[in-house]
């Protein structure tokens, strides 16, 4: 049976489109945008009528009305990087409390990271997991499957029966391959696929170094009872003891910190050095450092540059053809398959691992200093940056006392996107529109990320204006280790289409 609703009274808005009206959704697709002020719906409701007649579609056939009192649709955002716990840590999270906490920030899919226990290293894992998401019937999932069989850093034979149609994404997300020859090889099966590689870049060894800097922090921090996820911990500044640990631990940090600068400026390079030997799309996670996004900006360029001479050179030919009286026959761009892109978080575009109490939140890559911040900013203002994506990471209390790196995520992404971008650095509402949603839809080749005809029907409700208070106790999400625990955002969440299907109204 056709379903088909109105939403109307709202303000759409997309990468290309800002302005008041209406939006008709039939079975699951969106089928006409309407633009003007639809206050009340008898004058849209008539022009969806009249489309509906179009399709064949009389009067009998029902026609929900939704009145959006004026908020903002948009496209569902769309999250590139997502830690699930899925199967066999489901202390952390699970797939139903995951996929809540997505529908609450605003998400309408997902790409669940592979380390989890035991580590998703086969199609048949990987569609097992995806159809038990689907089940839930609220954000859709893909499930990445990992790089190398079981993250043993060796073997690679399971990609031979990856179908991209159902896992788009792998990864060895949570640690970096450490021999290249077989980080080659990997990427080399993905290209010949068409599969994005995403690629958490960090040399292992370097880590290893910073590993016992960390350790030692963290034993201090115990002991002095300071969090480790960057919250406004309340200790006695007068206490000459207290103060005294508190600089070793954040001396402590800033060494760790360093050498994890450096091992992922490193393998950043490393990565998509292979990954133009390979022929395949590399997708860098979670770029934390100036130097990072430069080397991404460097090889972007050289692409463009490489893309801009050969048609240069198409249009000498055709124009040499042309005056010498003889037919042109273009030639064959040499499309490798090799690309590049990468994401940021919302965490490391907010805040300042250089800051109190922000060094003491641990998480992988770390909070850098003002420069990277600012670095990453710019980097999204040049196009550099493709995605945001949230890195959501979810532990206990007790194991993020106990150092496991990452935040809660997903639930605070909009409103710190829409607080830090749009409202503190007067980014455009349609460049958000576009990280959170367009370009990553783009890069996952899905019909999603515009407010166009014939894309599907997944839609998040916003209010940009709305001032809240983060209260982890009221997430979704089973991590309540967040870095904005108490701090005031503006934009919120309101509402949730799955295609074309209510499944959140706050």
């Amino acid at each position: 049976m056709t379903k088909a609703i109105l939403i109307y009274n709202a303000r759409l808005l997309d990468e290309a489109m800002d302005t008041p009206g209406a939006i008709l959704l039939i079975d699951a697709k969106i089928r006409s945008v309407f633009q003007g002020y639809f206050t009340t719906s008898t004058t849209v409701e008539k022009m969806a009528r009249a489309v509906m007649a179009e399709d064949g579609l009389d009067e009998s056939t029902n026609l929900d009305l939704y009145n959006a009192r004026g908020l903002t649709v948009t496209p569902a955002f769309i999250d590139m990087h997502v830690h699930m716990r899925y199967p066999g840590q489901t202390q952390k999270e699970d797939l139903n409390s995951g996929l809540h906490a997505a529908a609450a920030g605003g998400f309408g899919t997902v790409v669940a990271m592979p380390n989890t226990n035991p580590v998703v290293s086969s199609i048949d894992m990987a569609m097992k997991i995806e159809r038990e998401a689907a089940a839930i019937g609220l954000t859709h999932l893909f499930q990445t499957v990992s790089i190398t069989k079981d993250f043993g850093g060796v073997e690679t034979d399971h990609l031979d029966d990856i179908d991209k149609k159902y896992v788009p994404v792998i990864s060895e997300d949570g640690r970096d391959v450490l021999a290249s020859a077989v980080m080659l090889e990997g990427m080399s099966k993905a290209g010949r696929k068409g599969i994005i590689v995403a690629c958490h870049s960090e040399d292992t060894t370097l880590a290893k170094e910073a590993a016992p800097y960390r350790q030692e922090a963290l034993q201090i921090m115990k002991e002095v009872n300071l969090s480790a996820w960057g919250a406004d911990d309340d200790f006695d500044d007068d206490d000459d003891e207290t103060v005294e640990a508190v600089k070793k631990i954040d001396n402590l940090l800033t060494k760790a910190n360093d050498y994890l600068a450096l091992a992922e400026d490193l393998a950043t390079i490393r990565n998509i050095m292979l990954a133009k030997e390979a022929g395949c799309h590399v997708h860098i996670c979670h770029v934390s450092t100036a130097k990072a996004i430069n080397a991404i900006r460097e090889a972007k360029n050289e692409l463009y540059d490489e893309q801009a001479n050969f048609y240069a050179d198409e249009a000498d030919a055709a124009y040499q053809a042309f005056e010498e009286n003889q037919p042109y026959i273009p030639g064959e761009k040499n499309d490798s398959g090799y690309g590049v892109s990468c994401e940021v978080t919302p965490h490391h575009l907010a805040l300042c691992g250089s800051d109190e109490p922000y060094i003491r939140a641990l998480v992988n890559p770390p909070l850098r200093s003002v420069d990277d911040r600012l670095a990453l900013i710019e980097a999204l203002r040049d196009g550099t940056v493709d995605v945001i994506s949230t890195d959501h990471a979810p532990h206990t209390l007790e194991d993020k006392a106990g150092g496991s790196p990452g935040f809660t995520g997903e639930e605070t992404a909009y409103a710190v996107c829409n607080s830090v971008l749009v409202k503190d650095c007067q980014f455009s509402p349609k460049r958000l529109s576009q990280l959170m949603s367009g370009n990553p839809a783009r890069l996952l080749g899905l019909q999603k990320g515009l407010l166009k005809s014939g894309y599907d029907a997944d839609l998040t409700l916003v209010d940009p204006d709305e001032v809240w208070t983060v209260d982890s106790s009221q997430f979704y999400s089973k991590g309540k280790a967040t870095p904005f625990e108490g701090q005031r955002l503006t934009g919120r969440v309101r509402g949730l289409f799955i295609d074309g299907r209510l499944v959140l109204e706050k």
